[in-house]
């Protein structure tokens, strides 16, 4: 059973907004509720560059200038104990949405530091908020990274997640224990939900398909990994949002166990597209809506623009959700397939950057 939870009136805050899933929520809550306030929190870092995060900003405004709720930016970091603080004291949420985070398998590998600071400390910081200013729901982003090298699929939250295979992995794994300890020895409604390859307009260059996009439109070649034997369960960013404002609607209710302890109010959820695609199938149908929407000439040669190479560190072969809990609990199936959301990337980038 979840406990129902009224978002309209209510205070939100969404860390990592305007990064790409926070800004997508955001815009959503904005476009949706009838009242309330909604804070976006983020240190705005140039992991990547930083006028997309600019860019997704001005939209939130612009949507905040049209809408019955109140928006809040504030500039700075979850790592900053004392800023965190400050925002709960001054605001009290009821709602917390943990998405800021440092991002990316490969680039833990060389930048391990960041991924201490914001997925360790900056998590228990909002642990910490979330313990002296009570809310009703904690929902915070977890990663299929977890499944490391998990041969059976499709991935089950059921299954034992203990082997990472890059700290980004290991990060995510930690923020799903500390919310269940907190969870269980403060009472803390808390969900994670564990997210598979998102894709969509404006979202993360570091990704595949925005990486790739920007080779192939300077003419370059693009790498595939795994000689094009990875499958990837992509998520079209709508579909993500779609789970997540469902999720916070439905906390795991708070219950005393036989002991006469609180039993935990701790779930973990997989958000995934649920079919499996094809590496070597996605990129044909990105680059045949890179053509559609002028990104790329009408006559482009794909197989020139193509290398097969071999896997690289902390990479997984396949990924793949089984999401049936969402789908039993919230009633949600993710509904956008690669054509369609290709579609809209694709005409995305040529406006954005044509």
């Amino acid at each position: 059973m979840k406990q129902k939870i009224e978002l309209n009136g209510k205070t939100i805050l969404v860390t990592g907004s305007p990064g790409f899933i926070g800004a997508n929520l955001v815009l959503r809550l904005l476009r949706e509720l009838q009242s309330g306030t909604v804070i976006s929190l983020d240190n705005m870092n140039d992991y990547y560059d930083p006028a997309l995060k600019e860019y997704r900003l001005q939209q939130i405004e612009q949507a905040a200038a049209q809408s019955p709720v109140r928006h809040v930016f504030v500039r700075g970091s979850i790592a900053d104990r004392a800023l965190v603080e400050r925002v709960f004291t001054q605001y009290e949420p009821a709602v917390v949405v943990n998405l800021a985070a440092q991002a990316g398998v490969r680039y833990s590998i060389d930048h391990p530091d960041v991924y201490i600071e914001s997925n360790l400390i900056g998590f228990y910081h909002i642990l910490e908020a979330c313990r002296n200013h009570p809310v009703e729901h904690l929902v915070y982003a977890s990663s299929s990274s977890v499944y490391g090298g998990n041969k059976k699929v499709p991935f089950s939250t059921d299954d034992k997640v203990d082997n990472p295979v890059s700290l980004y992995a290991a990060t995510k794994k930690s923020n799903e224990l500390l919310a269940h300890s907190y969870s269980k020895l403060y009472n803390i409604p808390s969900t994670g939900l564990r997210f598979f390859t998102v894709y969509g307009p404006a979202g993360r260059p570091d990704m595949f398909y925005f990486s790739a996009t920007k080779t192939l439109s300077a003419g370059g070649t693009i790498k595939i990994f795994n000689y094009g034997n990875c499958k990837r369960d992509f998520t079209y960013v709508d579909d993500i949002v779609e789970g997540i404002v469902r999720v916070m609607q439905g906390a795991p209710q708070k219950q005393t166990g036989e002991d006469g302890l609180p039993l935990p109010p701790y779930a973990v959820y997989n958000i995934g597209g649920g079919t499996p695609e094809n590496l070597l199938d996605y990129v044909s149908t990105l680059q045949e809506e890179l053509v559609r929407a002028g990104v790329l000439p009408p006559e482009y040669d794909f197989a020139a623009h193509r290398q097969l190479v071999g896997m690289q560190p902390g990479d997984v072969p396949v990924t793949y959700a089984d999401s049936t809990g969402l789908e039993r609990d919230y009633g949600f199936t993710p509904k956008i397939g690669i054509r369609e959301g290709l579609r809209r990337f694709a005409e995305w980038y040529h406006e954005y950057y044509q």
